[in-house]
């Protein structure tokens, strides 16, 4: 059996493939985490209960209404970008004119609620939810074996990511966006509805929250804690890639993933704070992080 640094070629392909649907994961969080930041200016530290929240909506769906993973992956984002409205007519932009240490208690508080009336419902053990029948199986690469499933996870992360820095940096309605942000008055004055658009930014970047929780859901335990025990990581992918940066989330996203993954070959201890330690590395070297500017 080829070996390299003294661990099995299988068991590196294995943790690469694992690093990557994390990274995955990691990276659709901080992406919308980015665009909440970035053109919002708010904290949001209730995304990790979004992300459970999707996750709920897909059992959900299938428990209660009958639906498959299908319709699920396009209702559940949809229900949650929906509720996130509700969240952003009701109480965020409230405090978009305060200090963002608002945003960061106000939504803090959110995710509190939302855990804890979960926890209260289904309890902390969760329920399960299946991958379907299509994307069951696996496919033999030669080097390794690639569930099929966990394979449409990283070509859905890549492309929704993709798909949402091109709108984002590429095209008339992100400059729209960004020019709102920096400048509401001139941008209303041309006739643009900027508090429905700053709304519906919001709605979205919860939304993709809400799509990961559906692409999660056959993977992890659905379970209230599953947002919690994620969030800490996804901050931290935001700082490290720039706190606004939408690409800088990704790329981010997706590198410290692997890393996590390899580390827990090399010396599994680490694998639990490799990324922070990573994370205070770069801020020692660049404050506003890889791909960030200071204000």
């Amino acid at each position: 059996m080829l070996m390299i640094f003294g661990k099995p070629l299988p068991l590196l392909f294995g943790q690469l493939l694992l690093g990557i649907i994390n990274g995955s994961f990691y990276a659709m969080l901080s992406m919308g985490l980015a665009i909440i930041f970035g053109l919002l200016r708010i904290i949001n530290f209730a995304h990790g209960a979004l992300f459970m929240v999707g996750a709920f909506v897909t059992w959900g769906l299938l428990t209660y209404l009958s639906l498959d993973f299908w319709w699920a992956l396009f209702l559940a984002p949809v229900i949650v970008g929906a509720f996130g409205l509700l969240l952003e007519r009701t109480l965020i932009r409230r405090i978009y004119k305060l200090d963002i240490l608002y945003g960061l208690l106000l939504t803090f508080g959110l995710a509190l609620i939302l855990q804890g009336g979960f926890t209260n419902y289904f309890g902390s053990s969760g329920v399960s939810y299946n991958a379907p029948d299509a994307l069951s199986g696996v496919v033999n690469l030669g080097f390794m074996y690639l569930p099929v499933y966990r394979g449409f996870v990283i070509f859905a992360a890549i492309l929704v990511c993709g798909a949402t820095w091109f709108l984002i940096e590429k095209t008339r309605l992100g400059a729209l966006l960004r020019a709102a942000t920096a400048n509401p008055g001139l941008v209303q004055s041309f006739g643009v509805n900027v508090p429905r658009l700053i709304a519906l930014t919001f709605a979205f970047g919860v939304g993709l929250a809400g799509l990961a929780g559906v692409l999660a859901a056959p993977l992890y335990s659905v379970n209230p804690n599953m947002g919690s025990d994620l969030i800490n990581t996804v901050f931290a992918v935001v700082v490290i890639g720039g706190m606004g940066s939408i690409g800088g989330a990704i790329l981010s996203g997706f590198a410290l993933g692997i890393i996590e993954g390899f580390t827990d070959v090399f010396y599994p201890p680490g694998s639990a704070v490799v990324v922070f330690v990573v994370m205070a590395i770069v801020l020692l070297a660049r404050p506003a992080g890889l791909f960030g500017k200071l204000a």
